[in-house]
C-alpha cells in the first residue's frame, strides 16, 4: 500500500478510485459501511473497518490510523465481496476468508467450521497434559475431524510432539487444512500430515500419544436452537450427530482405544449439557481411567479427557 494519490472517478460501487483502481481507506470504509448499513448489519462502520483490516492482513485498528493510505485494487475487490457476503448474512470469518485461532491466522471457507475460543481451551488442556511430564514429549498427536487444521496446527506449533496427523471425512476440509499446513509450515515445530477418512480409520496401525477432537455433538433435534449464522452456513457434517449428539463421541472413544499408547490421552470437546453422560460413556468402555470433564472459560462443561489404560 502507498500514500493516497488524487482520487479519480467514482466506480459503480461508490468508491473513489485511483488511476489503477485503488481507493483510500477512508473512501473504501465509507462505501462498505453504506452496503452493510443498508443490509441492516449492526455497527456497520466498525464492521467495515474490520473487513478492511482482515482482507488487507492488517491489525484491527489499522484502517482508523491510516485513512488516507491507498488500498490495493485487489484488496478493494475482496473487501467489497466480503461486505456483500456479510449483507447476505454470512459469518464474518467466512466473508473475509480467515479466522484467528490462538497464535495462528487460518484461511477458511464454508467447507469447515469457524474456529472458536472454546476449542482453544481444548488445546490448552492437551498442552498442559503434554508438558506435565517430560516422558510425554515426542510421539504422535492425532487431530480427528480437523476442519481448517486449527487444532493440529496449534499442537504442531506449541506442543512437544514429534509429528501430528490430522484427519477429516470431508474432502473439502482436507483441502482447506492442507492449504493451511502448507502456508504455515515455517512456524511449525513438528510436521503435520492431513489424511482423508472417517474418524481414526486413516491412522489405524499407528500408535498415538494423544488423540484430540472437536467432533460433531449437536443433536439433530437441537438444530433450531442454533443461531442462523451457524445453522445456515456451517457444514452440517461437522455440527450434528445421531443418538442425541453422542454417536460420534461414542465411536471415537471406541476407536481411540485401538490407537492410543498405554497412558495416552483422549481429549474431546463436548456439549456443555452432556458432560456427565459423556464421562459415563468413556468409563463404560472399560479401557480408560482418570476420566474428567473440564470447564471452559465460562465455567461450563467443555472438555472431556481420559487416559488409556495399560495393556
Amino acid at each position: 500500500m502507498s500514500e493516497a494519490r488524487a482520487a479519480g472517478t467514482l466506480a459503480g460501487n461508490g468508491v473513489p478510485l485511483g488511476a489503477d483502481g485503488g481507493a483510500t481507506v477512508r473512501a473504501l470504509r465509507l462505501a462498505l459501511g453504506n452496503v452493510l448499513g443498508a443490509a441492516g448489519v449492526d455497527h456497520a462502520d466498525a464492521e467495515a473497518r474490520d473487513i478492511i483490516a482482515a482482507v488487507a492482513a492488517q491489525a484491527r485498528f489499522w484502517p482508523s490510523l491510516h485513512p488516507m493510505v491507498e488500498v490495493d485494487p485487489l484488496v478493494v475487490r475482496r473487501a467489497h465481496a466480503a461486505a456483500a457476503q456479510r449483507a447476505k448474512g454470512a459469518p464474518f470469518a467466512y466473508a473475509v476468508g480467515r479466522a484467528a485461532f490462538r497464535h495462528l491466522t487460518l484461511e477458511i471457507d464454508d467447507r469447515v467450521l469457524i474456529p472458536r475460543q472454546e476449542t482453544e481451551v481444548l488445546v490448552d488442556v492437551v498442552l498442559e497434559w503434554a508438558g506435565a511430564d517430560p516422558r510425554r514429549a515426542g510421539g504422535l498427536a492425532v487431530d480427528v475431524g480437523t476442519g481448517s487444521g486449527a487444532i493440529a496446527l496449534a499442537l504442531a506449533m506449541e506442543g512437544p510432539f514429534a509429528r501430528v496427523i490430522a484427519t477429516d471425512v470431508s474432502a473439502g476440509a482436507v483441502r482447506v487444512a492442507g492449504a493451511n499446513v502448507e502456508r504455515l509450515a515455517g512456524v511449525l515445530h513438528a510436521p503435520v500430515e492431513v489424511r482423508h477418512g472417517s474418524l481414526l480409520a486413516p491412522v489405524l496401525g499407528e500408535r498415538a500419544r494423544v488423540v484430540v477432537s472437536n467432533p460433531p455433538y449437536v443433536a439433530y433435534g437441537e438444530m433450531l436452537e442454533l443461531p442462523p449464522s451457524v445453522r445456515d452456513w456451517e457444514p452440517p457434517t461437522a455440527l450434528y450427530a445421531a443418538d442425541e449428539g453422542m454417536a460420534v463421541i461414542a465411536a471415537l472413544a471406541r476407536q481411540a482405544a485401538q490407537v492410543l499408547e498405554p497412558g495416552g490421552l483422549l481429549a474431546m470437546e463436548i456439549d456443555c449439557r452432556r458432560g456427565a453422560a459423556c464421562a459415563e460413556l468413556l468409563r463404560a468402555q472399560g479401557c480408560y481411567h482418570d476420566v474428567r470433564v473440564r470447564p471452559d472459560l465460562t465455567g461450563r462443561d467443555r472438555v472431556l479427557t481420559a487416559t488409556r489404560q495399560d495393556g
